[in-house]
């Protein structure tokens, strides 16, 4: 837009100019604004809306003008606080606006106000009560400040607040939103909200406005969990910073009575107080005292949480953003894609699994200027008004007015997806009205939301999580539809390529379920017969390791290996390929190992070795045969070579399985190199 030339208004402009006349604003003169003044949108935008709500060019520039000045004249920037705080003392007041904090000292409020630079600022005890974010992050305001020589102090605190006024919408009125929507298409409505955001609809695919849409929710649902990790760059936070009065953004650590409020009860945390809180930079967390995130899990699972004797509830939503380092098709071939989470969450799939919806960031562009709207959207803090008024509704149930969920979706899953056409209904449609086909749409990117989170618990290798193929059936036609993820590369961590001697791969599994799954590569050196760790294994691993080896040397003349050995050194690295640090016995896989590297001898390819030997080479079997063979198939395996007093467990494994690996039994470990080195 160059030569400073008015937009080109469309018929969508003149459409919200009239049915929300003065709650719109034209988007391009907040950026003018912004780039002069370091100020949150929804802050400008309430002075834009008092003064510049008009489709007027002339009133416009005249509003813009006042806009100015009383940023010029009322706005302090935090590096001329003490010319703020002379022009108080000179002129006995003066009103301002700026961000008000307030804590108690002993028995005493003190405001801080941030930019004017001053920390104890009087203010009357009426305006805490009536504003509880005062002491909980803060409020941006309308500060009438007087001058006064304050006795007590010696004038060491002379600045009193007489008025505040917080930045936000005066009245909101629900049900004449309601009817003006009815008014627009959903299209219409679509781009409106967009807009309202400050991008421009016009280039974006129809997926990308919904994935905009779903960084809305937290402020529309209530004890919504959303995740989101991209590239960076992509404002991933603009929404919870900058949109709403009523969102907190953390940057960096926090503690327990911070989010949940002191023990004593005299304090509200943060997760009563705000709509919505934000994690900035997940990695962050990993700095936490643990009893957060303990705390937490609780919370993102019930809204309620211990504090002292009493269980406190918070409506609040939890909005989690990290930056992801690698391209997506990386991480989700090697590893899964919660990778770029601290281990505190990351190891946690307790946690994991009570996220509502995964936000694929790596699927929103880099903000670049062409994606910022000249046209007209809401006043933000009207739009916030808004979502915030929807959080008192629920459209949990509408999905069953024409779909019933597939079998696959647990309870979890179930909460997670309803939440999520809640919140899309409550932004798109909030006067609950809702074509059959636009709640598909709905339903089938709630789905894929939650299915992401689902499937990198799968690929964490807990068996508790197998059941990912998500579907809906309509209750019409009765016909079922399966919905996926799009990243859904493969993990074929079991190569199907021929392997260089002295590799294998092995699986163990926990009592709970957990699957471990392991390369092991055994190199050989020349030395005097020791066994080396290169890394990777430790406590009970290491030791069937160890008591595998000392059967290799019990047999090393019945192996024909013994010349060989006695002059070499193996070395053995365990990696393990789902990074979840599974404890597994892996003897009979590192004895198979051992012997392909002594005798040069590839083992067959998209094989899985499963069992553990004692040092007289008796066979362990398994505790379960399902799990690590369901993983091993996900994973690319072919064959499996299972001990044989696990034939019975055989049977328990499914058809599906059974199908794709096919079963080699052994009795003892040398029965189980002959069977798989070629016949050696």
């Amino acid at each position: 837009m160059s030569n400073g030339a008015t937009p080109t208004r469309d018929a969508l402009d003149d459409k919200v100019n009239r049915l929300f006349a003065g709650k719109v604003v034209r988007k391009d003169l907040v950026r003018k604004v912004k780039v002069g003044a370091n100020v949150p949108v929804f802050v400008l935008e309430f002075l834009l809306g008092k003064y510049c709500a008009s489709s007027d060019e002339v009133a416009i520039q005249m509003g813009l003008q006042v806009v100015n000045d009383t940023l010029a004249n009322n706005y302090i920037r935090s590096d001329e606080s003490m010319k703020a705080q002379a022009k108080v003392k000179d002129q006995g007041r003066h009103a301002f606006i700026d961000k008000v904090k307030v804590r108690l000292v002993d028995s005493d409020f003190w405001a801080e106000v941030t930019n004017f630079g001053h920390k104890n600022v009087h203010v009357p005890e009426h305006y805490v009560r009536e504003y509880e974010r005062l002491v909980m992050g803060g409020v941006w305001a309308q500060v009438d400040m007087r001058f006064e020589y304050d006795e007590e102090s010696r004038g060491k605190n002379p600045f009193w607040i007489d008025k505040l006024t917080p930045i936000q919408i005066a009245t909101f009125d629900l049900e004449e939103y309601r009817r003006v929507r009815r008014e627009f298409t959903t299209d219409e409505w679509l781009d409106l909200i967009m807009r309202s955001m400050g991008y421009e609809p016009k280039e974006m695919s129809r997926r990308l406005k919904l994935l905009f849409l779903v960084r809305l929710i937290p402020l529309a649902e209530r004890n919504y969990n959303l995740v989101e990790l991209g590239p960076r760059g992509t404002g991933k936070s603009y929404v919870v910073q900058e949109v709403s009065p009523y969102s907190a953004l953390l940057t960096g650590g926090t503690t327990v009575a911070n989010l949940f409020g002191h023990m004593t009860g005299r304090q509200k945390g943060m997760v009563q107080i705000w709509d919505v809180v934000g994690f900035d930079e997940v990695a962050d967390l990993q700095k936490m005292p643990k009893e957060v995130i303990t705390t937490m899990k609780t919370y993102c699972e019930s809204g309620t949480f211990q504090r002292g004797q009493e269980a406190v509830a918070g409506d609040a939503s939890i909005a989690m953003f990290g930056n992801t380092n690698q391209p997506v098709d990386v991480m989700v071939q090697t590893g899964h894609l919660f990778a770029p989470m601290p281990d505190i969450i990351r190891d946690d799939m307790a946690f994991i699994d009570r996220l509502h919806f995964y936000l694929p960031g790596w699927e929103i562009p880099k903000m670049r200027n062409d994606m910022f709207t000249d046209h007209y959207g809401f006043v933000v803090d009207y739009l916030a008004e808004a979502l915030r008024e929807m959080r008192k509704h629920n459209y949990t149930e509408i999905i069953d007015r024409h779909f019933s969920l597939g079998t696959h979706l647990n309870a979890r899953d179930r909460k997670a997806v309803r939440k999520t056409v809640s919140g899309l209904m409550k932004i798109l449609f909030p006067h609950g009205e809702v074509g059959r086909d636009e709640l598909v749409e709905l339903l089938e990117f709630a789905m894929e939301g939650r299915r992401r989170v689902k499937e990198q618990l799968k690929k964490m290798g807990s068996f508790e999580y197998y059941h990912t193929s998500f579907s809906y059936t309509s209750q019409e036609t009765g016909e079922e539809r399966f919905v996926g993820v799009p990243e859904q590369g493969g993990r074929d961590l079991i190569s199907t390529d021929p392997l260089a001697p002295g590799t294998v791969y092995s699986a163990g599994v926990t009592s709970d379920g957990t699957v471990g799954l392991y390369r092991l590569e055994v190199s050989v050196s020349s030395g005097t017969g020791k066994l080396k760790s290169a890394g990777g294994s430790g406590g009970a691993m290491k030791e069937s390791i160890q008591r595998a080896f000392s059967f290799l040397q019990a047999k090393k003349t019945e192996l024909a290996i013994a010349r060989d050995l006695d002059v070499s050194d193996l070395h053995v690295e365990v990696i393990d390929l789902l990074g979840n640090r599974v404890e597994a016995e892996l003897g009979v896989a590192f004895f198979v190992a051992a012997y392909s590297a002594m005798r040069k001898a590839p083992v067959s390819p998209a094989l899985l070795i499963l069992g553990d030997m004692s040092v007289q080479g008796n066979i362990k079997p398994l505790r379960s045969l399902t799990e690590p063979l369901q993983v091993a198939k996900d994973n690319g395996a072919k064959r499996a070579l299972i001990p044989i007093e696990n034939k019975r467990n055989f049977l328990d494994v499914s058809a599906d399985i059974v199908e794709h690996v096919d079963p080699i039994f052994y009795g003892d470990p040398k029965t189980a190199a002959m069977k798989i080195l070629g016949g050696l």
